[in-house]
């Protein structure tokens, strides 16, 4: 599977973990919006990242600032990304049976590496259940595109 990741000064350390974790899995993986300074913002990873993802340039995304909540929220502004905010294997699993996510947000502050890895490999091999969720996520990409759910 191709996979987007991207962090910001936070999580730079821990991604870079998973970035080798991820290849050791066979993953091709993209490193976008690398932090390369004392400081970066999380916002320019977190549209890098969704971009490639949204453009089906990337299966799916991974990004990482201090808690997750800023990456998810600047991801979820991208039209076609469906992040979600893991910080456990169960909470990764959910986000991909029940939501269809392609893009997932991890905290840098809260998660360490070796958890990041479970989450990270419970993300990338859940697959997306359909079904009853099916009518979920149309209704969310109803609203996406400026319509009220279901119609």
């Amino acid at each position: 599977m191709r996979v987007a990741v991207g962090s910001d000064h936070r999580g730079a350390q821990t991604v870079a973990s998973l970035v080798q974790h991820l290849k050791a899995d066979g993953h091709e993986v993209d490193v976008l919006g690398e932090c390369t300074d004392a400081i970066c913002d999380y916002p320019d990873a977190a549209y890098q990242v969704s971009r490639t993802v949204a453009d089906g340039k990337a299966d799916r995304g991974i990004l990482m600032c201090g808690t997750g909540i800023g990456m998810c929220i600047a991801a979820n502004k991208v039209k076609g990304v469906l992040a979600a905010l893991a910080q456990d294997e169960l909470s990764a699993q959910l986000s991909r049976t029940h939501n269809n996510a392609n893009v997932l947000c991890l905290s840098a502050d809260l998660t360490g590496t070796t958890l990041a890895k479970r989450i990270v490999d419970t993300f990338m091999k859940t697959a997306f259940e359909g079904g009853r969720h099916e009518r979920r996520i149309r209704k969310i990409r109803d609203i996406e595109d400026g319509r009220a759910p279901g119609k």
